[in-house]
């Protein structure tokens, strides 16, 4: 969870400002390149984005020079979750600006006689980022103009071959952000937690690619891998750990210490 938690901010960052709203933090090394924009004003404390239409040309500008690395899919850019877009802007250049992101998690569960189960995805080789990690059966950005129930149902079919009635039977059970600093650079994520029920018959598909393989897991086996490796996805970890909690498998003390870290 400190991990998930290790950004100071704002540290050596400008506050970055869309029509008059702080959403995102940028790194006092990113502005020379950011004021050669028109639309970017710089001042001693702040960089701010005078036409909100222009966030993702600046962005893709940035991705021809090496700067970022454009993803292909837009994001909303927003000051806080619930609140509407200011902005749109390519996924890959979310981390660059220091602006929130929003994503999905499923906790795909199996009852079976001898207790609770979890699907676990190992991620495909070739994934950009946590290659080979272990992961959620279903987890995703949302992207521009979805809501996070309608994100998890498309994750689900093009993840893990979930039909969309299944899907829809996930229930939210939690949401929560954390703020890292990683290569890719600043993660202010908002995850939303959705648990499924799945049947003992339910076997998922990496439909797309973005899985290696997909394993069902007893519960026990999940909670030593988060408690004793770091084999996991480093925000799955957070998921699962709200998970435990809310099952019992972290109790009394340290549970209400790592809730209140939540």
């Amino acid at each position: 969870m400190r991990a998930c938690n290790n950004a100071v901010l704002p540290g050596e960052r400008l506050p970055f400002v869309i029509d008059g709203t702080r959403v995102g933090w940028v790194a006092a090394a990113a502005v020379e390149a950011l004021s050669a924009f028109p639309a970017i004003r710089v001042s001693a404390d702040t960089v701010e984005l005078t036409d909100p239409a222009a966030l993702d040309h600046i962005a893709s500008a940035l991705a021809e020079r090496g700067v970022l690395r454009r993803r292909g899919e837009l994001f909303d850019v927003c000051a806080r979750p619930d609140l509407p877009a200011i902005s749109r802007v390519d996924r890959g250049a979310i981390p660059f600006f220091g602006i929130r992101a929003a994503g999905v998690h499923l906790n795909g569960l199996v009852q079976r006689p001898d207790g609770l189960h979890m699907w676990v995805a190992r991620r495909a080789m070739d994934k950009l980022l946590d290659p080979g990690k272990l992961d959620h059966i279903v987890a995703g950005g949302i992207p521009a103009g979805l809501s996070p129930l309608r994100t998890l149902i498309k994750e689900a079919g093009e993840e893990a071959a979930i039909p969309p009635e299944l899907a829809s039977q996930a229930v939210l059970a939690a949401s929560f952000g954390y703020a890292a600093e990683r290569r890719e650079g600043l993660r202010r994520d908002w995850l939303y937690a959705y648990d499924l029920l799945l049947p003992e018959d339910f076997i998922p598909n990496p439909a797309d690619g973005e899985v290696e393989a997909f394993e069902l897991w007893p519960l026990a086996r999940v909670f030593a891998a988060v408690r004793d490796t770091a084999d996991f996805k480093f925000n799955v970890n957070l998921v699962l750990i709200d998970l435990f909690i809310r099952l019992g498998l972290i109790a009394g003390p340290e549970a209400a210490s790592l809730r209140a870290a939540l």
